[in-house]
């Protein structure tokens, strides 16, 4: 077996990327915990390689036949354990307003819910491209919302605001267009 492929079935295995994402998850709650200028560098930095993980977790699995059913449960769940915690973090700091963190988790446990029941019907539970979209704008805003301070002239606050409501936005429609796929399959 060649380096490479010795090194995609070990360290960079899908579902390693995964259980990464999880563990970076208390993680960031402690960096955040002391919201000094140093430690909300590190969890922004901390949060950004996770979030590149939920990237390529997907590449690797696809790419080289890794695709398994734990990680269709496990790789869901790790995203909305990393940003559910990053959500509540920024809350605590007052950083973002409840109740647009209250939609989101919200949103994301009840298709987190969806998805079970359409995975026990044996039916594909693969994101669409506003669920990308979603996911994209979430990460967008958190990370700049994390920074939170000024740097180079940069207010990271503000466009993490202003990303948060694209955020929202995206994160609502997705959470319909779930709800109506859901229940035409069980029609």
């Amino acid at each position: 077996m060649d380096l490479q492929n010795k090194l995609i079935r070990t360290v960079l295995h899908p579902n390693v990327m995964t259980v990464s994402r999880i563990v970076a998850a208390p993680l960031l709650v402690v960096l955040m915990m002391y919201p000094g200028r140093m430690s909300l560098l590190a969890a922004a930095a901390l949060f950004s390689l996770a979030s590149i993980t939920d990237y390529l977790d997907g590449y690797f699995a696809r790419k080289y036949g890794l695709v398994s059913s734990l990680g269709k449960i496990l790789d869901p769940l790790a995203d909305k354990l990393l940003v559910s915690s990053a959500f509540i973090m920024l809350v605590s700091l007052n950083y973002i307003p409840a109740w647009i963190a209250c939609i989101i988790i919200g949103r994301e446990l009840a298709v987190t819910g969806l998805r079970c029941v359409i995975i026990e019907h044996g039916e594909d539970v693969s994101a669409s491209w506003l669920g990308k979209y979603k996911t994209g704008f979430q990460i967008a805003a958190i990370i700049p919302l994390i920074i939170h301070f000024s740097y180079f002239g940069i207010d990271f606050g503000a466009i993490g605001s202003v990303l948060l409501y694209g955020a929202l936005l995206f994160t609502l429609w997705s959470g319909v267009d779930y709800f109506i796929k859901f229940r035409k399959l069980i029609s």
